[in-house]
């Protein structure tokens, strides 16, 4: 990963990003945003110089490390036990592996994948179905975007 640019974001554009997060995620976000473009499919934007959030095609969402920290109460996909070694890996979530996801998840909604046993995130993912049509016998519901053990999650500002 190679960094192309970094600043600090407007505090508008950060009170945006915050409200965002408050409406979809549930979560409160403090700290001063700045914002690394590098060349891959995501910036990485720091929140006192931690990577807690990217922007994943134009927008900012939780990182593994952001989920973890911040522990968002809605627009989650849970999975069990058997899926925790594919999603951690880099798989996209199929349908078998789901126990439970959040009802106001939508088709092309940014979500955070939680195992369940835990509560921990692993990965996070763009739906791809809505939330009454993820559970099932086969096929993909949600593209894996990021993941633990991942370049992302290895960042360290």
């Amino acid at each position: 990963m190679e960094i192309t640019s970094r600043h600090h974001l407007r505090e508008d554009e950060a009170d945006e990003i915050r409200d965002r997060l408050r409406e979809n995620l549930g979560v409160e976000l403090e700290g001063t945003i700045e914002e690394i473009e590098v060349d891959d499919d995501y910036d990485i934007l720091l929140v006192d110089g931690r990577p807690l959030l990217a922007r994943f095609d134009d927008e900012a969402f939780v990182t593994v490390q952001g989920a973890l920290e911040l522990e968002p109460d809605r627009g989650r996909v849970i999975v069990d036990a058997g899926a925790v070694e594919f999603v951690t890996n880099g798989a996209d979530v199929m349908r078998p592996g789901i126990t439970e996801v959040d009802v106001d998840v939508r088709e092309g909604d940014l979500v955070v994948v939680v195992e369940e046993n835990h509560g921990k995130a692993l990965a996070v993912g763009r739906a791809l179905v809505d939330a009454d049509d993820m559970e099932g016998d086969e096929g993909r519901v949600v593209e894996s975007l990021h993941h633990v053990n991942d370049e992302l999650w290895e960042f360290d500002g």
